[in-house]
């Protein structure tokens, strides 16, 4: 499969997801600029990284939304061709009405960069296939704005339908207060869109999925897909 990553201005893990998409996973990949008016027919998965994008003037993800690139990353994704958005990208695509609800600033009004947990709540998905049953995983986040949050009843289409793929949780795999890091309702860390083929999170699992950086929890996540496509 081939792995196509959307470089914004402000965009900080684009390599991140080159090096653990080309290298960690085994798979081709290729920068995509944010002025592209085209996206290579060979393109399997869009990636849309994290950092902060046009320098997060607005609100997080408001003017990357209007990027040339996004009106074919939206029809892409309406194709039901996949597309993953990694922090800020998570926020990129609640902007494009890709992903319900919105990003808020977490609710400590800091940022905050550390490891978390992840309970994965399906692992029969080509995002999560690869996650071993039970298994909690480790990944960092670093975001300022990361506070998911949605209406009562979006919330329980989210539940309803599957669509809530992590949740942030302890060690143990307990959900609570202590273990969500910012705010999110529910502890939601990731979503998916209703037919399945559109993820968001805010953990970055390109940033542990290689041993000499501690860990390979996130590689999960791109092995997945791989598995899906072969």
């Amino acid at each position: 499969m081939k792995f196509g990553i959307v470089v914004f201005p402000g965009s900080n893990c684009d390599h991140d997801a080159y090096y653990a998409t080309s290298v960690n996973s085994r798979s081709d990949a290729k920068f995509l600029w944010h002025k592209d008016t085209e996206i290579p027919s060979d393109i399997d998965c869009i990636i849309l990284p994290g950092g902060f994008s046009y320098g997060d003037y607005l609100r997080s993800g408001a003017i990357a939304r209007f990027s040339p690139i996004m009106k074919e990353v939206i029809n892409f994704a309406n194709s039901g061709k996949i597309v993953i958005g990694i922090c800020n990208g998570f926020q990129v695509l609640t902007e494009a009405s890709l992903l319900p609800g919105t990003l808020m600033r977490n609710e400590s009004l800091n940022f905050i960069c550390k490891d978390v947990y992840l309970k994965t709540e399906d692992t029969n998905t080509k995002f999560t296939n690869d996650i071993p049953d039970g298994k909690i995983l480790r990944i960092p986040i670093a975001h300022g704005e990361g506070n998911y949050f949605a209406d009562a009843d979006t919330i329980k289409s989210l539940n309803d339908n599957n669509q809530v793929l992590f949740r942030y949780c302890s060690p143990e795999g307990l959900v609570t207060t202590e273990a969500n890091p910012n705010g999110s309702i529910e502890n939601i860390a990731g979503i998916v869109n209703e037919t399945g083929n559109v993820l968001g999170m805010m953990p970055h699992p390109e940033r542990l999925s290689d041993n000499q950086l501690g860990g390979n929890d996130g590689l999960h996540i791109f092995k997945s897909l791989v598995n899906y496509f072969n």
